[in-house]
């Protein structure tokens, strides 16, 4: 699954990233609207983790779920 996938349904997907980043606010992934980067920098700063580490968490979450779909 490509990321314009998730953006374009990102209400869709909004559960199920909250449930792997429970640490994302709902006001969070609002501003997030599906916008990878802003995931990657919300999940940064909630989590204190280096750019690198939420990108790699974001990338195996793209994994997984194309694994399951």
């Amino acid at each position: 699954m490509n990321w314009d996938q998730i953006e374009g349904k990102w209400k869709e997907f909004k559960g199920q990233i909250h449930e792997k980043w429970g640490k994302l606010t709902d006001s969070d992934l609002d501003t997030i609207k599906g916008k990878r980067e802003r995931l990657a920098g919300m999940v940064q700063k909630r989590y204190g983790i280096a750019k690198e580490d939420a990108e790699k968490q974001i990338h195996e979450f793209e994994k997984d779920f194309d694994t399951r779909h």
